[in-house]
């Protein structure tokens, strides 16, 4: 696994995201799965009910995918970096609107565009060879 940038870095991030998960439940009690504001975890960061599940189903997915394979690793890393993406770029839009089921403030915004730019970084650059080797 640690030949592999996206391997190391699926079940990193994997792990991480899974405790923030965890970890934000100590911030919500009272608040309600899709409330707009939601408690801060860090004292920073919002989060509600719906964002904690996120959490979770995002780190097992890259855990799982750090754990299995070089090519499960990419395309996991890949389609959630993509998907952080979208979601900073969305978010920048729905903040204090009752569009806003994750409870996103600035600081998910910014942490959001962060993790879209080292996964589709490392999920689009990294290992190669696993490409080239799959295409031919």
């Amino acid at each position: 696994m640690s030949k592999s940038p996206n391997r190391l870095l699926a079940t990193v991030f994997g792990a991480v995201y899974l405790l923030v998960g965890l970890l934000g439940f100590t911030a919500t009690s009272g608040i309600g799965f899709f409330d707009v504001k939601g408690g801060l975890l860090l004292g920073i960061f919002e989060v509600n009910v719906f964002h904690n599940v996120a959490h979770l189903l995002i780190g097992a997915a890259l855990l799982i995918a750090g754990l299995s394979s070089i090519r499960a690793s990419k395309s996991v890393n890949t389609t959630i970096g993509a998907a952080y993406l979208l979601l900073g770029i969305v978010g920048l839009f729905i903040l204090n609107s009752a569009a806003n089921i994750l409870a996103i403030n600035t600081a998910d915004n910014v942490l959001h565009f962060g993790s879209a730019v080292i996964l589709l970084g490392v999920g689009l650059g990294a290992d190669k060879a696993v490409r080239a080797h799959a295409a031919a």
